[in-house]
């Protein structure tokens, strides 16, 4: 019987016999774990990225100050490709998809060279991991900060885990949810359904509707919704509660 051993994380990442390192270009900022230091190559693949959806930004400037999904005919890198069409199917802006999106691209370039990957942009997360990993959903001033978790992901399969506040930093939310956190294949689309999913919590009694909102997005595979001191869950997850790690 093989042992699976889950490690807790938020901000920082711990995954089994994995190295782990940060990269940090302009507003990117990210903690990565994979095999060995790649710490080269990912800020290679950020600036890369950034230059994309720069570059992009240049050309057709309402990409960045949408607030509703972009459409055009234009070729476009895969990075922007994805910002739209993960925008579409939540119903928001491109940039929604940004943080999302750039942990997408940089963990699926390190599983060419990183038998396992776990990218985190900003509290969003990529992961392609041997063994399922547990997150830890912080919620401000909730009481259910950091109190539970989410496990998800293992058997090699890139999985997108995603977190907005309307509470807690300083991305844009039209809500007032002290945390969204969704699960999907597309981790750019976790993002950008995080953010419309938080757009529609303003009271404890808005959960419900906010989850049955979350149902209907294409690609959704599960989300957990904290509000104050209650919280709803739906969909391919599973709740477990988090153990603080003595750090004596």
């Amino acid at each position: 019987m093989v042992e699976h051993q889950e490690k807790f994380y938020r901000n920082r990442v711990t995954a089994d016999r994995t190295t782990s390192f940060r990269v940090a270009v302009k507003e990117t900022d990210l903690w990565v774990h994979a095999d060995r230091d790649y710490t080269e190559q990912v800020r290679e693949k950020v600036l890369q990225q950034r230059r994309y959806i720069e570059d992009t930004i240049r050309q057709h400037p309402k990409f960045a100050d949408t607030l509703v999904p972009w459409r055009t005919r234009v070729p476009l890198p895969r990075i922007v490709a994805d910002m739209i069409r993960a925008g579409e199917a939540a119903g928001v802006g491109p940039m929604a998809a940004v943080a999302g999106a750039i942990a997408e691209q940089v963990g699926k370039s390190l599983l060419q060279l990183s038998r396992q990957v776990v990218v985190e942009n900003g509290g969003d997360v990529f992961q392609n991991t041997v063994n399922p990993i547990v997150t830890g959903i912080y919620a401000g001033r909730s009481p259910l900060s950091m109190k539970i978790g989410i496990r998800v992901g293992g058997q090699k399969r890139s999985i997108g885990v995603c977190t907005s506040s309307g509470t807690v930093g300083h991305s844009l939310s039209l809500g007032s949810a002290d945390a969204v956190s969704v699960v999907a294949s597309s981790c750019a689309l976790a993002d950008a359904a995080a953010t419309s999913i938080a757009n529609q919590i303003h009271m404890r009694t808005d959960i419900e509707d906010a989850i049955a909102f979350a149902k209907a997005i294409a690609g959704v595979e599960g989300v957990v919704v904290i509000k104050g001191d209650r919280m709803g869950a739906w969909g391919n997850l599973e709740i477990v509660p988090l153990v603080q790690e003595d750090r004596s």
